[in-house]
Parts: C-alpha cells; sequence; structure tokens
C-alpha cells in the first residue's frame, strides 16, 4: 500500500520537528561544553566530538522527503543519501569509542590525559571507516538498478534495488557494533561486580565513597545511558528493513513515522545525556567540596 499525500506530509512534519529538537541539543552541548568546565571530562568530549558528525547527521534529516521528491538522480537526492550513509554510522561507532573508553578507564586506571590522546585516532579512524564506502556508493550506477543512493519514501538513502549493500554496509555494521558495545559493558559490569568488596572496604572513608560515586557517574552511567538509547534508536529502522527484505510493497505507515521520528533525533538524545549527567556531575562535585571541607 502506497503512502497518501498527507502521511508524506506528516512524516516530513515530523522530521523536521524532530530534527529542530536535535539542533537545539547540538547548539546546548557546544555552548555547555564552551563555557562550562563540569561538561569536560572524557566521555564528554566524545560526545562534543560526535556533535559535528551530528550536524551533518541532523542536515539530511531536515532534508526529509525533498530528497525523495527531487528524484533519485538529482544531486539533492544523493547528498542526502551520502550524509545518510555516513554519519549515523559514525555516531554508532562514537558510542562504540566511549566504551573502549570505560573499559580503559576501569581495568585499566587511564586518566583524562591519555584517553583525550586517543580521540585523535578516534576521529581517524571512525572518519575513514565511514567516508570511504559512503563516498564510492555516489559513484556506482547501472541501467537496470539506477544509482545505489535513492529514494526510500522519508529520505534518500541506499536505494531497494541495491538492499544487499543495505544490510552488508549499514545495518550489519551497526548491529556488529552494538553487540561488541554491549558486550564491552557487560565485562566492565563483571569487573565491577567482582570489586565490589574493594568499595565496601573503603566505606568508613566518606571522601573516598563520595569520589568513587563521582567517578562511576562521570565515566560509567552517562555511556551506559547513551548506548541504551542507541539501541532504542535502531530498533525501529532495523524492523522496517526485515519488514521490507521479507515483502519489497509492505509500507507501514506507523513504522515509517517511527523511523522518521527516531531516525531525526539522534542529535537530542546525546544532548539530553551530555546535559542530565553534567548537572549531576556538577551537584556531585559540589557535595565531594563540602565533604572534603569538613573532613
Amino acid at each position: 500500500m502506497s503512502l497518501t499525500d498527507d502521511q508524506l506530509r506528516k512524516l516530513e512534519i515530523t522530521e523536521r520537528c524532530a530534527s529542530v529538537l536535535s539542533v537545539l541539543s547540538i547548539a546546548t552541548i557546544l555552548g555547555t561544553y564552551r563555557f562550562s568546565h563540569h561538561f569536560r571530562n572524557p566521555i564528554h568530549r566524545l560526545i562534543f566530538i560526535n556533535t559535528f558528525y551530528n550536524v551533518f547527521d541532523v542536515t539530511a534529516t531536515f532534508i526529509s522527503v525533498s530528497g525523495p521528491k527531487a528524484g533519485n538522480s538529482s544531486a539533492l537526492c544523493q547528498f542526502q543519501g551520502f550524509l545518510l550513509q555516513m554519519f549515523p554510522l559514525a555516531d554508532v561507532l562514537w558510542t562504540l569509542a566511549m566504551a573502549l573508553d570505560v573499559l580503559l578507564i576501569v581495568f585499566y586506571r587511564h586518566d583524562a590525559e591519555t584517553l583525550r590522546k586517543l580521540e585523535i585516532k578516534y576521529i581517524g579512524i571512525i572518519t575513514t571507516v565511514v567516508f570511504i564506502p559512503a563516498l564510492t556508493f555516489l559513484f556506482i550506477h547501472t541501467p537496470e538498478k539506477g544509482h545505489m543512493y535513492g529514494s526510500q519514501k522519508i529520505w534518500c538513502s541506499i536505494s531497494p534495488n541495491w538492499l544487499i549493500f543495505r544490510i552488508i554496509f549499514y545495518y550489519g555494521p551497526i548491529w556488529v557494533i552494538i553487540v561488541i558495545t554491549t558486550v564491552l559493558y557487560c565485562v566492565v559490569g563483571v569487573k565491577l561486580f567482582k570489586n565490589r568488596d574493594m568499595f565496601n572496604a573503603i566505606a568508613n572513608d566518606s571522601v573516598s565513597i563520595h569520589r568513587q560515586s563521582h567517578s562511576f557517574r562521570q565515566y560509567i552511567l552517562m555511556p551506559l545511558m547513551i548506548f541504551a538509547a542507541e539501541l532504542a534508536v535502531w530498533v525501529a529502522p532495523t524492523t522496517n528493513r526485515i519488514v521490507s527484505f521479507i515483502d519489497p510493497s509492505y509500507e507501514s505507515y506507523p513504522l515509517l513515522m517511527a523511523v522518521a521520528l527516531t531516525g531525526s533525533l539522534r542529535g537530542f538524545w546525546n544532548g539530553v545525556f551530555f546535559v542530565a549527567i553534567g548537572m549531576k556531575s556538577r551537584s556531585r562535585q559540589k557535595e565531594l567540596d563540602e565533604t572534603i571541607l569538613l573532613a
């Protein structure tokens, strides 16, 4: 069943309104990072760097259905397809980078300065991994299948005619990264559980307890929350892709609405967790300072 003009209009409004929320979150991240030192721990820094990738991601979602309307061979559709191939995948890779930082903190006691030195490597690896396929696909075109980037109703991405590439170079890597990230957090969780006796041993030292709690929230809780949101974001798009793989003619308006909404809110959730955990960090630091003064 094809979507009606009214349904397409509602999808367009949803995408663009959600994209505006992501833009506001991006601006909030940039502002708070610039003007408050409470938002500058290693995980905050990775979110800050990822924000520049989110700018291009939200640009693509804000284009919305204008890409498909312009036609598969149009520069707008091809540009949107390039952005949506490159930057959502980069967002997932930055979530993996956060998990790696957490692992290094818990297992190897890496400090902020050591983690900062890894950032340039993260940038180089992530950008290279997502850029090469996205750029290559711009030049792939056959008379039978047309351009690799084409209409997906709500935006332009890898065309249904090239579905196997969509699975191999998009959803496949995304879920492999999500599984790896899940494993890393499970390993960290086991490590923290085994070390619970160490935390109990210092229970009489109130300052140490505050420091441990503060560090846990700064370096572990925030990336874990971001990962949970990332996981939720990809449920609807993956479900839609599986359904279309089974029955290419099937179109679900509610499912496409969920895809449009969650896809356009990627930058928004980063901003929410960035600010929420940063504010808690600020509050905990104040409590810690007061505890030290009274000790």
